[in-house]
């Protein structure tokens, strides 16, 4: 039985026996509250406990290969600048429809709080932008600013450490990418054995959160599924108009092109399985030359998620909203800017995985409470199925707008 299936099972159970005790727990019900509630939390405190060096390790050897491919191919450079861009974009996609989305079709008010685990939380500061914020992320020191969990200094320092290993020595950049890549593996293996008692975990929260809010707890994941859902639709459905233009191809023939290996990544929730099928597009209804799409659909598949910076935000905000937590403009934009980053760190991860190491320093770096995080992976089988569609068609949307670039920097025929 896959790790995904317990951990469902885990929450159905969970909501059933919180929902049970709500109803008819008597005298029973703060009792089994107060074993289950440590649990949760103690399985919470693990699963966060390797989550910044993680994150750091992802990000500079994510970065230094990346910068590395980039200078020794112009495809691949081009490429990865048009990622690094959308990846942003992506990201305001959810700063600018979340609170909208949330505004219009708000959290059910049974259920603020109601998976948090310690109640609402009253307020978050709006941090107003001056000289003595800007210079407070910079980490003088680093490692203060990760036991502090500090995430958009941690990040800031990953940043710029990863560009700094591609400038040293070839022999010395082995080294010490090897050494990221073996603390990685550790701290993913620290991870794996977290995560292989999340059933029990995820029980523990679910029934503490239905023990205190009944079917509002319910109620609450249905609402966010169909949240995450319309976001990664959202930014799918904006890949079209971009194809069309930066591209240069009719959005009905992009359009047609596109739907069978969209067909594979719903059924799948895979990229890498969507490949074949992408390749076969690009070189048919697409019009992409082999010479690129042999560069950039790979380079699409190993760096470039690009619903996971808005579904990852749309997490955040969502639970800012189910925790009563104001999110003001400063909030936001740090949220656009961890959320593009740490999608690098995402690359080949387990699904179970990167839900917390994409979604986690988010939270952290916005000041919204991680507790409901755990539920809410529970639930991510539906939405990671429109993450792949929207993420196999802006793979093939870059293929095409790379290939249009270099056509008409080069002159050569276009294929269209």
């Amino acid at each position: 039985m896959s790790l995904t299936v317990r951990i469902l099972i885990a929450l159905v159970l969970g909501l059933g026996c919180g929902i049970g005790l709500a109803e008819w727990g008597g005298g029973i019900e703060a009792e089994t509250v107060a074993v289950a509630q440590p649990i949760g939390k103690a399985w919470l405190g693990g699963l966060q406990m390797p989550l910044i060096p993680l994150i750091f390790a992802l990000l500079v050897m994510g970065i230094a290969q990346a910068a590395a491919t980039a200078r020794s191919n112009g495809t691949a450079g081009r490429a990865i600048g048009l990622f690094a861009v959308l990846l942003i974009l992506s990201a305001a996609v959810a700063a600018i429809a979340g609170p909208l989305m949330l505004h219009v079709w708000p959290v059910p008010a049974s259920a603020v709080g109601a998976l948090a685990g310690a109640g609402p939380v009253s307020e978050v500061p709006d941090v107003r932008p001056s000289a003595e914020w800007l210079l407070g992320f910079i980490p003088v020191n680093p490692i203060k600013a990760a036991s502090e969990g500090q995430v958009v200094a941690v990040v800031l320092f990953a940043l710029v450490f990863g560009f700094a290993v591609t400038r040293i020595a070839a022999e010395r950049r082995a080294m010490l990418t090897g050494f990221f890549e073996a603390l990685a593996d550790a701290l993913l293996v620290v991870v794996g054995w977290v995560l292989w008692i999340a059933p029990v975990g995820v029980f523990a929260l679910a029934l503490v959160a239905c023990a205190r809010s009944g079917l509002a707890t319910a109620g609450a994941l249905l609402h966010y599924i169909g949240f995450i859902v319309l976001l990664c639709l959202l930014v799918t459905l904006l890949v079209y108009p971009l194809a069309m233009i930066a591209g240069r191809i009719a959005p009905g023939r992009f359009a047609r092109a596109a739907l069978p290996a969209q067909a594979i990544a719903f059924s799948t929730q895979s990229s890498i399985a969507s490949l074949p099928a992408m390749i076969q597009a690009c070189d048919g209804g697409l019009g992409v030359r082999a010479t690129t799409r042999s560069i950039v659909l790979p380079l699409a598949i190993s760096l470039f998620r690009i619903t996971s910076p808005t579904a990852n935000l749309g997490v955040a905000i969502y639970v800012a909203g189910m925790n009563g937590v104001p999110l003001g403009p400063t909030q936001l934009v740090l949220g656009v800017v961890v959320a593009a980053i740490v999608s690098l760190a995402a690359v080949g991860l387990p699904s179970q995985i990167t839900f917390f190491t994409t979604t986690g320093p988010i939270c952290l770096a916005m000041g919204v409470p991680v507790e409901a995080l755990p539920l809410l992976l529970a639930v991510e089988t539906v939405p990671d199925i429109f993450r792949t569609v929207g993420n196999v068609t802006a793979d093939m949307a870059t293929a095409r707008i790379i290939d249009q670039g270099a056509v008409r920097e080069s002159g050569a025929p276009s294929g269209s």
